[in-house]
Parts: C-alpha cells; structure tokens; sequence
C-alpha cells in the first residue's frame, strides 16, 4: 500500500470551502449530484458563515468537500489504497472506499448532525483542546474535575499531548483551570456547540446504528482505518459500525496517524478544508504528507505522481 486519503472533521469547516475546491469535473459532478439531493439554495448556504455555525451544516460540507476532492484525485489516476476520516470525515472515507454511495452518505451525515444539534441544550455543552499535557493525566483530571451533574470526558486523541475534552461549559472551565495549573500550554475552547465522542451522544450512535442498519454490506475497495478504534479494517461491517458509534466514542487519531506507516503507507494527502490533519502527524513520521486544500491542486497532483513514481 502506498497512498492514504484522509478526511478531515467538524473545526475545520470554513466559509467558501466548497467554491474554492479545486476547478476539476470531477469536482463539479459531486457538488451537482449534491445540489439534486439537498437543493441547490441549502447547498450554496453550506459555504455561509451562519450555516456553519449548525452542526449539520458544518458536517455536511465536510462530506462534499472531501468526496468531490477524492473523486478529482482518482479520475487523475490516482488509487487509494487507505482512506481515514476524522470524526465525521469518516462518511466521506466510506465513500471514497465504496462502502457507502454519495447520496447514502449525504442523507446519513444530515441526519447524524441533526441528532447532534439536539444534544446541545442550549449552548449547556462544548469542547476544549487541552495542548501540552499526556493522555493518563488529562485522563485523571477529567475524572478529578467531572461531577454526575457537570461531566467532562477526554473526547479525542489527537496527538501525543493534544487531548480533546467534552463536557458541560462548568465542567470545561474547571478543566482548563486544572489542565493550566498541571503545566498545558494551553487550552482552547472549540466553535462546537455540543459534547462529541463521549456518552452524551448515546442515543445519537444508537439512533444512527438503526439509521445505517437497511444500507448493503460492500466490500470495501480500500482499506479503512477506523475512527474510534484507530486501526485497519477491510469489513463492511466494522466500518458501518464504527460510522454508528464512534459519535459516541473517543477519537483514536493519534493511534490513526501511527498505524500509517506501519501498514506500508508512504504518501498521504489531506482533503479541503485547511490541513490540521498533515499537521497532527506524528514528528519523525516517514509518510510524505500534502494538503491539496493549500496552494494549486494541478501541482500537487504533479509533485505526488513525481514522489509516488520514485518511491515504488
């Protein structure tokens, strides 16, 4: 295996991200097939900053993004042979493996966050990134700080000393004092407006099990690496139940992005927006990485079939 399609997830939604994707057929034929689902006027409202604010809608530009992106990559030529997907990015490395169609992705992804707006409680939830402190004691502080009525989780692993907390907005304010006065460099309080990846999206991961459940079981065309458990799966099976319940699970990205070359990646390239994933990688980490969302998408498609060509 050679090259690895990652996909970004909720934080990285930007105004404009979908007119700035790159000006490729393949591009246009995504963005139309999902202006025929959603309509044309709800999917030019996606690159809006007020519809950006809303769960769904952050989530659902992520999924266009990062399937019109990979489509444009392999109508070059390209073959994927590992997708991976952050959080709700892992619809769009479903799609791209062939598990899901576009249009099941497109309806599975609108309701996911529709599900996930209704958790929110009133702006009661949200989540903060603790920068510079290990994964055991940001572990031991969420439990020190957490309350039945005010919680806080670790949510998602990001990095060796980047751990992603969920909880109430009390419970994170204690959390960032706690973290800060344990050495973080600092903590940083996510634009999410609900509590992912922990047990306040129970009954989302159960609703979405039921929601994918009717889906067919296809084989995937390349190999997945799971969202929650942060490994490699070839199933349908456990790539549909990782789409269910990783809402509600801890993101393993850490153990994700050091799986890569182990597995026999050497090239990976991170789909629009921004490039948070090709930042995360591990440092002394051998994959050669590329965000095509920076700078001119026709010279990195040129500089990877140069450093795929030289490597195999």
């Amino acid at each position: 295996m050679n090259l690895a399609v990652v996909f970004p997830g909720q934080g990285s939604q930007r105004p404009g991200a979908l007119a700035a994707l790159p000006d490729h057929d393949a591009v246009r034929a995504v963005l139309a097939e999902a202006e025929q689902i959603l309509g044309a006027a709800t999917v030019a409202a996606l690159d809006e900053p007020d519809t950006l604010h809303e769960t769904a809608g952050a989530q659902l530009q992520l999924l266009i993004a990062g399937v019109a992106t990979a489509r444009a990559l392999t109508a070059e030529g390209f073959t994927v042979d590992v997708t991976a997907g952050h959080s709700v990015g892992a619809f769009a490395a479903a799609v791209t493996a062939a598990v899901l169609t576009f249009a099941e992705a497109l309806a599975a992804v609108a309701r996911r966050g529709q599900l996930m707006a209704a958790t929110a409680d009133n702006g009661r939830w949200g989540m903060a990134a603790v920068q510079g402190l290990d994964a055991p004691t940001v572990r031991r502080l969420a439990a020190d700080v957490g309350t039945p009525q005010e919680p806080v989780w670790p949510a998602v692993y990001n990095a060796a000393d980047q751990i992603v907390l969920s909880g109430t907005r009390t419970a994170l304010a204690d959390a960032e004092h706690a973290a800060l006065a344990a050495g973080a460099r600092r903590v940083v309080h996510l634009d999410v407006a609900v509590a992912a990846h922990c047990p306040r999206q129970d009954d989302v991961a159960q609703a979405m099990t039921r929601a994918l459940a009717p889906l067919p079981r296809r084989p995937p065309t390349a190999a997945v690496i799971t969202t929650a458990g942060g490994r490699r799966v070839t199933r349908a099976e456990a790539v549909y139940d990782d789409l269910a319940r990783s809402v509600a699970l801890p993101v393993q990205w850490y153990d994700a992005a050091r799986l890569l070359p182990e597995i026999g990646v050497t090239h990976l390239v991170q789909t629009p927006p921004g490039r948070v994933l090709v930042d995360l990688l591990p440092s002394g980490n051998a994959v050669h990485a590329t965000a095509l969302g920076d700078g001119d998408f026709a010279r990195h498609l040129d500089d990877l079939r140069y450093e795929l060509r030289r490597t195999r």
